[in-house]
């Protein structure tokens, strides 16, 4: 009798400077909406775990925020989840996005080198965006520099929105994991409660909606969640915000602006959810709430 193969299973944290496609690409892979998206930078603030289970293989990956130089408390812990993501994983896949500039390994980003110092855990480095190149030979001579510099063990160009090469790359990935049994059931996902991808949406939404500072000024809380046999399920959600002008915006005339917002997002949580919702939303002054451990510590950060 044949001995089945032994299994593999890791963690690959995701790591990269604002707006480079690390959410876009953790969806891509597992083929759902599970981190949220904007053309906005900063938009993850939190580390999003998603598991990608295939055959004998198991890639746990850690969408961790984009890196920055914090200038508040609430940056200060999502570069704190950056370092935690990547104490823990088996693997770096350091994203760089070559539609605007290419990178050169000689002149990194300070903020990039600096959470990779002293790690000695395997590089994998992705070029996205590279449907957006037009000479794609261009390519060629960064992914060769990111080798002969010892950088990165391995190179992978890919487009996460037109799922280009994405394939190459979980199997790159893959054969950096060590033999180890699953850490999830092969049916998950992801280990998060609902109420974190609920409050996310909302936030999403957001994100969508409003310019400016807004977006960066708000942080959802989940109120009330009551799943219901029958009917629709009940959610309420504090959009939390640190000016009274900034409520008056959110809410807009008449309310109109919330009324969008809110239909934004309960369109989202549907699909997640897979099934109807009667969404309430409420706005809340917490001044500097960006800059209170107290309420960070609250708001789960």
């Amino acid at each position: 009798m044949q001995e089945s193969e032994a299994t593999r299973a890791g963690f690959v944290a995701i790591i990269g400077e604002p707006n480079v496609g690390k959410s876009t690409l953790l969806n891509d892979i597992l083929g759902t909406h599970l981190s949220i998206v904007t053309n906005k930078p900063q938009t993850t603030r939190k580390s999003v775990l998603g598991i990608h289970t295939e055959e004998n293989n198991q890639l746990v990956f850690l969408d961790t925020p984009g890196l920055l130089d914090p200038k508040y408390e609430l940056q200060k812990s999502m570069m704190e989840y950056v370092r935690e993501s990547i104490s823990g994983a088996d693997v770096l896949l350091v994203l760089f996005d070559v539609s605007k500039r290419l990178p050169d390994v000689k002149n990194l980003p300070g903020r990039l080198t600096e959470v990779l110092e002293g790690v000695d855990t395997p590089v994998v480095v992705g070029l996205n965006k590279v449907d957006k190149v037009y000479h794609k030979k261009e390519l060629l001579p960064v992914m060769a520099s990111f080798m002969e510099s010892g950088f990165a063990r391995d190179v992978v160009p890919l487009s996460a929105l037109k799922s280009e090469n994405t394939e190459a790359l979980l199997n790159v990935l893959v054969s950096y994991l060590p033999e180890h049994p699953f850490f999830y059931d092969p049916e998950m996902l992801s280990e998060h409660p609902e109420r974190f991808f609920i409050s996310e949406y909302i936030r999403e939404a957001v994100f969508r909606e409003y310019k400016q500072e807004i977006p960066y000024s708000t942080e959802v809380v989940i109120v009330e969640f009551n799943e219901r046999e029958s009917g629709k399920w009940h959610i309420s959600a504090d959009i939390i915000v640190e000016r009274d002008t900034q409520k008056a915006i959110l809410i807009g005339k008449g309310g109109e602006s919330l009324k969008r917002t809110g239909s934004r997002a309960r369109q989202t949580i549907e699909d997640h959810l897979g099934e109807q919702v009667f969404l309430q939303l409420y706005v809340k002054v917490r001044g500097d709430w960006r800059n209170n451990k107290t309420l960070l510590t609250s708001y789960g950060y």
